[in-house]
Parts: C-alpha cells; structure tokens; sequence
C-alpha cells in the first residue's frame, strides 16, 4: 500500500503498528486481511481484461513474507494473497508483473518504500541485501513454471546515491534467481527512482529497462497541460523529449523500455482534470508508436490517481473522513498532498535552511523535497496515524471486514473518462498494463 491509496499517512507499516496498538494484533489483521481480498479480485481482473489491458503489475512489500523480528522465516499469508491475485489474472488471461516495491532496509528515502526513516538503509547493510536475495529466490521458486507470471521487477525506484552498488546488487539478484528460474523476464528501474540508467554497465541477457515517468503538469500546480508548469513549458513533443532523454541507454545498448508506471493526479477541477487525461493520452500515443510497454500507476484509490475510486458512501471512506481531511489540512502526504496550509511552518524553515546552508544540496531531489520529507511527511504524519488508526476504533470483527469490502470493485465508481483514455490506447496496440 502506498498512503494515497488508502488514506492513512505515514508508511504502511506505520499505520500497520498504529492499527494494531488501537485494534490489537488479530482484529487488526481482520481488516487489513478483508481489504487485501477485497482489493483485486476476480471482478477487478474481468474488467481490466473488458478494457484491453493484458497485465498487471502487482506491488509487494517484503513485510508480507518475513518479518523484522524472524527474519528469513517465510510467511505463507503473504504467497496465499499473491495466489489469489494470480488465480484472477490466470482466469481473465491477464499476465502479472511481480514488483518488489518495498526492500528490506528500504531502497529508497521515501514513504512509498515503506521507509520509516529518511536513508535508504539496504545499500548500507549487506543483511538486507542478503534477505532481499532470499525473497525474490523463493518468489522465484515458486513460480518458475507459472506461464502467466510476465516476469519479476526486482526493485522499484531504488535511488542509490553511490551509483555503483545497483548494478552490482542487480547483478547478484539475476545470478540467485537463474539458479532456479532460468526463463522469466528480468524489469530493471533504473537508479533516482527509475529515472536514470547512465550506472548500468553491460546489459543483463532477457532484461527489460524500466523508466518511470512522470511529468510535471501531471501534478505540479501551473497553467496546466500544455501550458507552463515548474519554470518549464510542457506540451507532446517536450515530453517525447524528456522520455528520450530518460531512455538513452536502452537506446544506445538495444534493449527494450517498459515504462513501468504513468499516471497524472487527478483534482477537484475539471479543466485541470481534462488537461491531465490528455497529457495521460499523449504518453500512451507516444509509447505506443515507440513500442513500448507501458503500466498506469494506479488502478484503485481514494480518488487520486485511480482509473477505480472507493466510494464516498463506504464504511471506509465515512470513518475516516475527519483523519483525512486533517491530513489534507497539514499536507502530511508527498503525493497530491496540500501544501498551502503549511506555507506558515514550511516557508519560514526553508528560508532559514537556504541562508545557513545555501549549498545544501540533498540527494535525491534538494532542499525543499528532504525539508517536506522530514517535517510533513514524517514529524506532522506520525502522529497523525495515531489519529487515522483511532478512526476504526470500536469497530466490531463484522464491521472490521465491511471497513475491508469497502475496496470491492461493486463499491468503487469508475472513471469513465480515464476508462475512456486507456481503451483508446489498448486498441492502438497491445502493450497494456496496469497496477
């Protein structure tokens, strides 16, 4: 889970931990037991396959096949959850992607790899490497032989600020995971958030390239798309540019792109909205007539980005509103987050920051990006998921599975125009995929 998807702030272990010191560890795991079944099942693979897409990438997170505190000893909640997604792909002839979204130690400084800290700590600690290796090979090992298994994506969106130690720990997971499955495709993001490939030395043999791209207008207020957004004017031919910019080494090195996640965030405003679903549109043409695979992050949410929205009227969405609506206020998520009501805490410490440290200048995005991760997305969210985990307290153990099946596909209302745009784009050609 990624917090915009759900609501709740912070990291998803983090709402895990809150969630069972308010709820207790089993009423907890009733819920989110409820929501993982309830959040891709058969309905869900039927109507991806209706609209033409033909896979879907699904994320995991380490967390549900070992645990900190018994490293190494596999869980087999985590692999029953995995094979009831892959029965509904199998079922509908949808290939899955199977995406490593959260490592050991964290491969990356934010949220969404479930990092509660601000450092990538899995470049630092060989152990975690070594129980990353672990995973993918019993992943591996489980599915060698499962044809509608597309392929494994080893990490997403490492940022490694030493450059050389990815290559070298993709070469280390290919080596493990050929030593008992010599045939599933390889996806490789590459380094700063699948943003940058010039680290990779000699490509891997049946390896696919990964560029994540999202840009600018897609969620960074400005005159909209196409018009000005950031300092820069964006229109078709600008992001055919930044994507051959982004793509380069694939280019040069004649091996295939999979452009492994896409998506504007979507607003309260329509004309935004529509400026958004044709910049959406123009990426899928431009890959598209490039030939290369392409899969939209995300297919389900709140009302962010997903093609698939929780309704307003659900047990889910009328618990928690207040929490969110607190979290909105102080802008404690990264993604879509509000950032005008913080303008009073955050434009006085940035200010200060730039004066005594005016070369600052932190990896992976700046000043500005680490300020916002460290106080909004950590100091103001942690409590804050305090706040969240005590929406669902009193919940009875019916109510708890209700709260989950509030992410069925029947309680969900689906973006037509956003169906509209990705149909159009799967008739065009085949390589449709979605999160």
């Amino acid at each position: 889970m990624e917090n915009f998807i759900v609501g709740y702030p912070s990291t998803e272990s983090a709402f895990r931990s809150a969630l069972a010191r308010e709820l207790g560890a089993r009423r907890s795991e009733v819920l989110l037991a409820s929501l993982l079944e309830a959040f891709f099942g058969d309905k869900d693979a039927a109507f991806l396959a209706a609209i033409g897409v033909n896979s879907v990438r699904i994320p995991l997170n380490y967390r549900h096949f070992e645990d900190d505190l018994a490293p190494r000893e596999l869980k087999p909640d985590g692999f029953a959850h995995l094979d009831r997604a892959l029965t509904a792909c199998r079922r509908h002839g949808l290939y899955a992607v199977l995406d490593l979204h959260s490592l050991p130690g964290a491969q990356n400084h934010h949220w969404h790899s479930d990092n509660r800290v601000h450092r990538p700590l899995l470049w630092e600690h060989r152990d975690f490497q070594d129980r990353a290796v672990g995973i993918w090979v019993a992943l591996a090992t489980r599915y060698k032989d499962e044809p509608w298994v597309a392929g494994y994506n080893l990490v997403n969106e490492p940022a490694d600020e030493q450059r050389h130690r990815l290559g070298a720990f993709y070469r280390r997971l290919a080596t493990e995971i050929r030593s008992v499955d010599p045939r599933h495709v390889l996806f490789l993001d590459g380094n700063r958030y699948a943003r940058d490939f010039e680290c990779f030395g000699e490509p891997l043999p049946n390896a696919v390239y990964a560029v994540h791209q999202y840009p600018a207008p897609g969620a960074l207020p400005g005159e909209g798309y196409p018009g000005v957004t950031a300092g820069r004017y964006y229109d078709a031919n600008a992001v055919a540019a930044e994507f051959d910019q982004m793509t380069a080494f694939m280019r040069a090195n004649g091996v295939p792109t999979w452009v492994g996640e896409l998506g504007p965030v979507y607003t309260a405003d329509a004309k935004t909205n529509a400026g958004r679903r044709q910049l959406l549109a123009d990426q899928l043409r431009l890959y598209n007539e490039r030939g290369v695979s392409w899969s939209l992050w995300t297919y389900k949410d709140i009302g962010v980005q997903g093609l698939l929205r929780v309704g307003e009227g659900t047990p889910w969405m009328r618990r928690t509103v207040e929490a969110r609506r607190k979290k909105q206020r102080l802008g404690a998520d990264s993604w879509a987050g509000d950032t005008s009501q913080m303008e009073d805490v955050m434009g006085p410490l940035l200010t200060r920051l730039q004066n005594e440290f005016p070369r600052w200048d932190p990896y992976p995005f700046g000043p500005s990006s680490q300020a916002n991760l460290l106080v909004r997305h950590m100091l103001f969210a942690e409590p804050l998921t305090e706040e969240f985990a005590k929406a669902f307290s009193g919940a009875s153990e019916e109510e708890l599975v209700e709260l989950g099946r509030s992410f069925e596909f029947s309680s969900c209302r689906i973006d037509e125009a956003l169906a509209d745009v990705l149909h159009e784009a799967c008739t065009q050609q085949g390589p449709a995929l979605a999160n």
